[in-house]
């Protein structure tokens, strides 16, 4: 179970602002969560396949054409630094 000083914690450290009189609440919301996930943990889904959705559909996908002009070189020319292609910026990490 997650307490207050917990759940307030975890907010911290998401960097999310949670207003007081809401803590109880988001408390007992993630304590459900959880126990739900406790509880689906247990279950036995040997043999049972992954799906990607739960209703048997298929995406309708429209056919894969090139619509735009390629303007790489023109926008490349008003770039600081390029090379091969490549956007060539300052390193920021040492």
């Amino acid at each position: 179970m997650l307490s207050t000083v917990e759940v307030k914690k975890i907010a911290h450290l998401a960097r999310l602002g949670i207003e007081e009189q809401n803590v109880d609440a988001y408390a007992n919301d993630l304590n459900n969560i959880l126990a739900l996930m406790t509880q689906m943990s247990e279950l036995n889904t040997k043999g049972i396949k992954p799906m990607a959705h739960p209703m048997d559909q298929v995406q309708r996908l429209r056919m894969d054409f090139v619509t735009e002009t390629n303007f790489r070189d023109y926008v490349q020319t008003i770039a600081p630094q390029t090379e091969d292609g490549l956007y060539l910026v300052p390193k920021v990490i040492g």
